[in-house]
C-alpha cells in the first residue's frame, strides 16, 4: 500500500536542489532523497514532493482511562478516544509500540484502516468521550491527519490530548498549540547521550518543547520511564526533577514509570521498585508537589 484516504501533500518541508527536500516537520530535520523516507518511515519524496504516506491511515483506536496517557490532573475519571498511524522520529531501543512504531520503516507498506477525520470525531462523541488522545506511536509524524482531526473536535466541543516524545519542531508546535488542550511528554532525561545513543535525538530540544507548551497554558504533565543502566541514577533523576521544578512548575506532575523489557531491550531486567521510590524520594526533595509511580 502507498498511502492513507489519498496522497497527501506533507507539510512543512522546502525544496532542495538535485530533487532532494528537507522536511522539517521536526528536529531530526530529515533530507530525504527522490523515493526515500525519512526517519519515521512515513514521509516519502515523491517526485520533488513530500508525501504523508500514513495520511487518514489508522493502526489503532482504543476508549483508554484518560489515567492511562498517563494523565491524573486532567479531565480526571473520564475516557478518552485514543487513536494512532503508524511510524515514529525516534528508534527508543526499549519501545513498548514497537510493532506500531517501527513497522513502515526504511520502506515497508503502511499499515493501518481508512478511517476520515469526521468518523473519528464521530466515533468519541457516540461513545461519550470527553476528550480524543494522538497516542500510541508518535503524533508529530502523522501531523496533517491529526490536525484535521483537531480542528473537527474543536469544533464539536472535544478536547485535544498530545502523548508525545517532544521531539516536533517549533513550527509544528505553532501549528498544534492552537487546538492543543493537555499533553504528556516522555522525558528521557536531560543528557543528549541518552537520547543520541537509544533514540536518536537530543535531549535539548525536547526541554526546549516543555519549556514552550507549559509557557502556551497546554496542561502538561511528564512520564519518565526509569530504565536500569539507563537512566536510574540518582543524579540522572535529580537532573530530571530539577529541571521540571525550576524550568517548567512544581506543579507539573511526574510520572516515575516502571520499565519492563521489550523490543531491543528484552534482556535488560525490570525496574526494582526500590528505584523507583528512590526517584520519587529525590523529585519531593526537589519540590515536585505531585509525583505518581507507574507500570506497577
Amino acid at each position: 500500500m502507498k498511502g492513507g484516504l489519498q496522497t497527501k501533500e506533507a507539510i512543512l518541508y522546502q525544496k532542495l536542489d538535485s530533487g532532494k527536500i528537507k522536511c522539517s516537520v521536526c528536529n531530526q530535520n530529515c533530507t530525504i532523497s527522490e523515493g526515500k523516507r525519512g526517519i519515521c518511515g512515513v514521509r516519502e519524496n515523491q517526485e520533488g514532493k513530500l508525501c504523508a504516506l500514513n495520511y487518514g491511515m489508522t493502526i489503532a483506536e482504543h476508549i483508554d482511562p484518560i489515567e492511562k496517557k498517563p494523565l491524573y490532573h486532567f479531565l480526571p475519571g473520564t475516557k478518552t478516544y485514543s487513536l494512532a498511524s503508524v511510524g515514529c522520529n525516534f528508534r527508543c531501543a526499549w519501545c513498548q509500540n514497537w510493532e506500531i512504531a517501527q513497522s513502515p520503516k526504511p520502506n515497508k507498506p503502511i499499515e493501518g484502516i481508512p478511517i476520515t477525520p469526521k468518523e473519528h470525531v464521530r466515533q468519541a462523541l457516540n461513545f461519550g468521550c470527553p476528550s480524543i488522545s494522538y497516542t500510541y506511536s508518535e503524533p508529530t509524524i502523522f501531523i496533517e491527519y491529526a490536525l484535521e482531526i483537531m480542528k473537527l473536535a474543536r469544533e464539536n466541543g472535544l478536547k485535544n490530548i498530545w502523548v508525545t516524545n517532544g521531539y516536533m519542531s517549533k513550527e509544528a508546535l505553532e501549528l498544534i498549540i492552537p487546538y492543543l488542550d493537555a499533553a504528556n511528554v516522555d522525558f528521557k532525561g536531560p543528557d543528549d547521550e541518552i537520547y543520541e545513543e537509544y533514540c536518536a535525538g537530543k535531549a535539548r530540544v525536547v526541554m526546549d518543547n516543555l519549556k514552550l507548551l507549559y509557557e502556551a497554558g497546554v496542561h502538561l504533565e511528564i512520564t519518565t520511564l526509569v530504565i536500569p543502566d539507563v537512566n536510574d541514577q540518582p543524579n540522572q533523576l535529580e537532573k530530571i526533577a530539577r529541571f521540571i521544578a525550576t524550568q517548567l512548575s512544581p506543579d507539573v506532575p511526574w510520572h516515575v514509570s516502571r520499565f519492563f523489557p521489550a523490543w531491543k531491550m528484552i534482556s535488560t531486567p525490570i525496574t526494582p521498585l526500590k528505584t523507583l521510590n528512590i526517584a520519587k524520594g529525590i523529585g519531593q526533595k526537589a519540590g515536585l508537589k505531585y509525583i505518581y509511580i507507574g507500570n506497577v
